[in-house]
């Protein structure tokens, strides 16, 4: 089971490194990584296991993330109130092969879980994307996805490449934007 322990934080090396593409069939070891890792975000989006475990609560989870210089990211994006999960899915080698010029950031900044310290500021990111991917079973997707699921993604990818949240903040001026970017609240 995966719990915050496993999860490298800010300044090791792994989470500035291109993260290697994966091959299928996937290995035993790479299929249990993205099953661990989806079990890590529905712990951590359970008031009673993430109090047991002391889990922070995550919407994604990439490989690196835990130390494991993968192209591999799990999503958990529950809707509002918990109702309905807006977007779940261990994302294989995902691409990003087409996106709206109009861009989008949460009202009230992004966090991670690999960064402890708080990081004021707007990331401007794509609004809508195309998500091409494949699941653990090497079934290739292709997705649209806005707001939020969209940025949580982005977010997510963004890991296999080496980049991190505060990144993409402006740092003269961490909450300007275009005029015609979208806050999400």
């Amino acid at each position: 089971m995966i719990t915050m322990k496993n999860i490298i934080r800010d300044g090791k090396t792994t989470l500035r490194q291109e993260a290697k593409k994966l091959t299928f069939p996937l290995s035993q070891e790479e299929r249990q990584l993205g099953h661990d890792m989806m079990t890590f975000l529905e712990n951590s989006q359970d008031p009673e296991i993430a109090a047991k475990y002391h889990l922070r609560a995550g919407v994604g989870l990439a490989a690196p993330q835990v130390n494991v210089s993968l192209q591999m990211a799990s999503v958990l994006v529950p809707g509002p109130e918990d109702k309905k999960i807006l977007f779940k899915d261990t994302l294989v080698n995902p691409v990003i092969i087409s996106h709206s010029v109009q861009g989008a950031a949460l009202a009230e900044g992004e966090g991670c879980l690999s960064v402890d310290k708080n990081v004021p500021g707007y990331v401007v990111r794509h609004d809508r994307i195309t998500l091409r991917y494949y699941d653990l079973d090497g079934k290739q997707h292709k997705i649209r996805l806005k707001n939020y699921p969209a940025i949580v993604c982005q977010h997510e990818i963004d890991h296999l490449h080496g980049i991190l949240f505060y990144d993409h903040i402006n740092d003269k001026q961490p909450f300007s934007m275009k005029d015609e970017d979208l806050i999400i609240e």
